[in-house]
């Protein structure tokens, strides 16, 4: 995505299967008036040195819920799919000093030039060819120019007080997340979100009203720093207005960070964010069905291996990479092991994914809450791609092998937590299941 709106965004697509031959690529609003009239598509370039890859842009020209429409032919015929993506400026492009400097020299030329234009059509625009110019429209000429000059200027500074205006405005549309403040009374968690009951707040991106995503109103990860050492994937209630709430279950005390991810009626997501101080001697309730906890060892004990051993003796092992570079795509794959070593059954969808993945940099910098499909928000794909009911539920048997699609966006240190479920037993159909969370660390060049 570009930094600024209107921008263009490059594409990038690879095939798998079926040889596709072509690809056309279209933006347009998820919701609306203006996603019934797409644009014409753009082509998309093939590769040619790998025919499963393309690449291409397209303008993303206003600020919200936007959705990539691919057109696709090949040798299996057509089809159309869109990926959901949230358009925001998040930036101000400054003029570089070696443009700008030529450029106001430019400017200073122009603006004496035009003043002397006036002077001279004054001063000698009447006269016959080759007669000298008398004292009196000389005099005229030079104060022609000189007023000229003072209208120019005016000109000049009504059109940097416009440009001043018109870049003010639209640094106060560069995209922020709503302000986010965590208070706790006993066990009791508020996080309370400025401005989700303010319409005006989201009239060029988002509606107030919240939707569901895999069957829960908020995502809310709470990790523990600096040592990243308990971690915890909650799912407070929503007031309808600003507040979401839950009773927390027990924690160990000290300073976590909130990442709250929601998801707007147009599709729209964000992630708040917040900090929350747990005291010693909190007395919490159980851990809830869909809720899931980890208690790995700190940060500063070393990084933890490919392989991490569960509370109950299970064992989760990453299929790690030998080598992880920043912004470079990936699909990690996670299986999950009885304690003896063999495959887990009677694997169970984990609010409605074989899995669901939180990508945290040891700073703080980056968090991504991901699932096999991707990290985009399930209600926006299905927005996206006109798919009617509730949340998209795993299609098939769960195996004990989960992917994830993802990609680093910075170098530096990360810890990956992943979740997934299996029944009690071993037998199928058992209603009652276990959440597993395994936690791993990275290291990206």
């Amino acid at each position: 995505m570009p930094n600024v709106i209107p921008g263009v965004a490059n594409v990038e697509v690879r095939s798998t299967g079926a040889v596709v031959s072509a690809v056309k690529i279209t933006p347009l609003p998820i919701v609306g008036e203006a996603s019934k009239h797409p644009p014409t598509p753009d082509a998309m370039k093939v590769s040619a040195v790998d025919p499963a890859y393309f690449t291409g842009g397209v303008w993303m020209m206003g600020s919200g819920s936007w959705q990539v429409r691919l057109d696709i032919s090949g040798v299996a015929g057509q089809a159309t799919a869109s990926v959901p993506v949230p358009a925001v400026a998040i930036a101000t492009l400054q003029m570089k000093r070696d443009l700008g400097i030529p450029l106001a020299i430019l400017g200073i030329f122009l603006v004496i030039s035009m003043a002397g234009v006036v002077g001279a059509a004054v001063r000698e625009a009447r006269l016959p060819p080759g007669e000298a110019v008398p004292p009196r429209l000389r005099r005229r000429g030079l104060a022609a120019m000189a007023g000229s000059l003072v209208f120019l200027g005016i000109l000049v500074w009504g059109g940097a007080k416009w440009w001043n205006a018109e870049a003010a405005s639209y640094s106060a549309d560069i995209y922020r997340s709503p302000a986010a403040q965590a208070s706790l009374k006993g066990n009791m968690l508020t996080l309370k979100v400025d401005g989700l009951e303010d319409d005006n707040r989201w009239s060029d991106r988002s509606s107030a009203a919240l939707i569901l995503d895999h069957g829960k109103i908020i995502h809310l990860y709470a990790i523990r720093q600096p040592e990243m050492d308990a971690a915890f994937h909650l799912h407070p209630e929503f007031d309808g207005r600003k507040h979401f709430r839950l009773a927390l279950p027990e924690m160990p005390p000290g300073d976590y960070l909130l990442y709250g991810d929601i998801v707007h009626a147009n599709g729209f997501p964000e992630t708040l964010v917040a900090t929350l101080s747990v005291p010693a001697g909190m007395v919490g309730t159980a851990l809830a069905a869909d809720d899931a906890s980890a208690l790995p060892p700190p940060l500063s004990q070393g990084q933890l291996g490919n392989s991490y051993k569960l509370p109950d003796g299970y064992i989760m092992v990453w299929d790690h990479p030998t080598v992880l570079t920043a912004n470079s795509p990936y699909s990690f794959r996670f299986r999950l092991l009885k304690p003896d070593g063999t495959p887990a059954t009677n694997m169970q969808p984990y609010l409605g994914m074989a899995g669901h993945a939180a990508f945290a940099k040891t700073d703080g910098s980056v968090f991504a809450h991901t699932h096999p499909d991707g990290s985009a928000a399930m209600p926006a794909v299905m927005l996206a791609n006109g798919m009617d009911g509730g949340m998209d539920m795993a299609t098939g048997p769960i195996t004990n092998m989960v992917e994830f699609p993802y990609g680093f966006p910075k170098p530096g240190a990360y810890r990956i937590f992943i979740q997934m479920k299996h029944g009690i037993s071993d037998q199928a159909g058992d209603p009652t299941g276990v959440v597993e969370t395994g936690v791993f660390d990275a290291t990206v060049q």
